[in-house]
């Protein structure tokens, strides 16, 4: 299976046909999509006039697109290395600390809860904007835009129902899941928030 830097010589690679080169892009999101996969892939083609359809794009917007999307890998593989380091050496001096770091593939590092809606500015932007805010302390509002109105939903991932009914909301890997901002569309990660607004899930109350 391809990784993403041979699908981004692909994307490069002059001698492709047009077809190939937007396939070969559409396949690094496989690797790594910020938003999820179709979230990230209409943000790229809005930020650089390629028609989501299109299969024979201009290949100067194509590997502008692939570019953004290069950098924002880039700001997330440097957090998720120092993060990394950082609970090595925690660890070391026997420190615990839950362990909030995205756990792989970075598909949807900061996912968008309708693909439609999106925070404004690059991923690489928007990317550094969640680091900042995993880094400090947790806030009351969303890490990327700053707005203060969080939408928990009703039934969220989590909130299981049939014979796993009962057993808490945004287990396993939804754990990373808070509410959806108001603002830009993203489900902010729980790290990000302080305990109290945490408690506002309605899945978290009614488990209580």
């Amino acid at each position: 299976m391809a990784g993403f830097r041979s699908l981004a010589y692909q994307v490069r690679d002059a001698r492709n046909d047009r077809a190939l080169r937007r396939h070969s892009l559409r396949r690094c999101l496989e690797r790594f999509a910020p938003y999820g996969h179709r979230a990230t892939w209409w943000h790229l083609c809005d930020r650089h006039g390629i028609a989501p359809e299109d299969r024979a794009a201009d290949p100067q917007r194509l590997v502008a697109a692939l570019e953004e999307l290069e950098e924002a890998r880039a700001v997330w593989l440097e957090y998720e290395r120092q993060f990394a380091e950082r609970r090595r050496r925690e660890k070391y001096h026997g420190l615990r600390r839950p362990e909030w770091a995205w756990g792989g593939s970075g598909d949807a590092v900061v996912r968008c809860a309708d693909p439609g809606v999106r925070p404004d500015g690059t991923l690489g932007e928007v990317l550094r904007r969640l680091v900042a805010a995993l880094e400090s302390e947790p806030g009351t509002g969303c890490p990327v835009c700053g707005e203060q109105e969080l939408l928990w939903p009703a039934h969220g991932p989590g909130h299981r129902r049939g014979p796993r009914a009962g057993h808490r909301a945004w287990e396993g890997a939804w754990a990373w899941d808070g509410p959806v901002c108001a603002g830009c569309g993203i489900v902010v990660p729980r790290p990000a928030l302080l305990d109290a607004v945490s408690v506002a899930d309605p899945a978290s109350a009614g488990a209580a």
